[in-house]
């Protein structure tokens, strides 16, 4: 039976590293022997441009049919005037699919830690899995703007918290047996209700998995200090969002990063966390990793391929400690070449 794939492009290097992300799909699909079906669709500043909204209904019902979307990036200046946003379409596209959860793994592999801003002594081991709220908080909540006055509202409920902490303890279990739950609970009454929330379920269904509260401004200093000591980083959307991309520069590159957003079932979305970074759009410089691997993370999560999944991974592994990749990790590679690699490094 064929799995169903949407494949947003987006916005400028979208649909670079989508390209990229694609190449490497076809080749396992052909290496390991499952069938996937695979659509494109317009997304973001695309699509605005092309239907004048950044989500239109023929793709918001290809991406609910889907057993997978994939994302290149969205947004960019060209937009920052327009009547709708890009990223407005992204919020949309959340809520619509239910993807309440986004996974996050900063991973600094073997023999990698010189491409890390950190001493080596400090990036050796970091293996963390950052589980993002991704549907609720100030992102969600009711705003109100003004030129004198401005309102976002924060809000969660029990019921929001407790399913993104059963993903958080569940991928704990299947790694380190260890969650850092971040809140901002001697201020915030959200947080108070998350911290509540979580110590409640691990009591009645986790005691097996260690927990351990830390307060979000303490947890920021603590990914550089000793950023090894985390295995499941578990947050609210907004503390979410800030945190993973500091971590994401621990391996070296914000384009290393994959991600996973991920609700009931197995269907999921899937992209890099870099931007669409249009400085660099159309110059073949953009790094096609977090892409491929997002790839991999659709693979595990969504097509039950963890072989396939794995052997991405280790491909992308041995291509980079091998030296090469693009410019933001030292390497000399165009977005293309450096796919040429990954591709060639696969089980043939």
């Amino acid at each position: 039976m064929s799995s169903k794939l949407v494949f947003l492009p987006g916005d400028g290097v979208g649909p670079e590293v989508a390209d990229a992300a694609r190449r490497v799909l076809d080749a396992v699909v052909n290496k390991f022997g499952f069938d996937v079906s695979i659509e494109t669709f317009s997304f973001g500043g695309a699509a605005i441009d092309s239907h004048g909204i950044p989500f239109p209904d023929e793709t918001k019902g290809a991406c609910l049919s889907a057993d997978a979307i994939f994302l290149g990036a969205v947004g960019g200046p060209k937009w920052d005037n327009a009547s709708v946003r890009p990223e407005v379409g992204l919020l949309e596209m959340r809520k619509a699919l239910d993807v309440y959860a986004n996974l996050r793994p900063i991973t600094i592999f073997d023999g990698m830690t010189s491409l890390s801003p950190l001493k080596p002594e400090l990036a050796e081991g970091v293996d963390i899995l950052i589980v993002r709220e991704l549907t609720g908080g100030l992102y969600f909540g009711d705003r109100l703007e003004g030129n004198d006055t401005a309102l976002d509202k924060c809000e969660y409920s029990r019921a929001e918290v407790e399913r993104v902490a059963r993903i958080a303890f569940e991928s704990a279990r299947q790694r380190k047996g260890k969650v850092t739950s971040v809140d901002k609970a001697n201020v915030l009454a959200t947080s108070r209700l998350w911290r509540n929330a979580v110590n409640e379920l691990h009591q009645n269904e986790y005691k097996d998995v260690h927990l351990e509260h830390m307060l979000v401004d303490a947890m920021a200093m603590k990914l550089i200090q000793c950023p090894s000591a985390y295995d499941v980083v578990l947050t609210e959307n907004l503390f979410g969002d800030i945190l993973s991309d500091e971590a994401s520069v621990l391996s070296g590159s914000i384009g290393l990063a994959p991600s996973a957003s991920l609700g009931e079932g197995t269907r999921g979305l899937y992209e890099p966390i870099h931007g669409s970074a249009p400085d660099i759009a159309g110059q073949g410089k953009a790094n096609p990793v977090g892409a491929i691997l997002s790839i991999a993370m659709l693979l595990r999560h969504s097509l039950a391929q963890s072989e396939a999944a794995q052997a991405i991974e280790q491909a992308v592994q041995q291509s980079i400690k091998s030296g090469h990749g693009t410019a933001d990790i030292k390497g000399s590679d165009s977005t293309r070449q450096f796919t040429d690699r990954i591709v060639g490094l696969l089980p043939g």
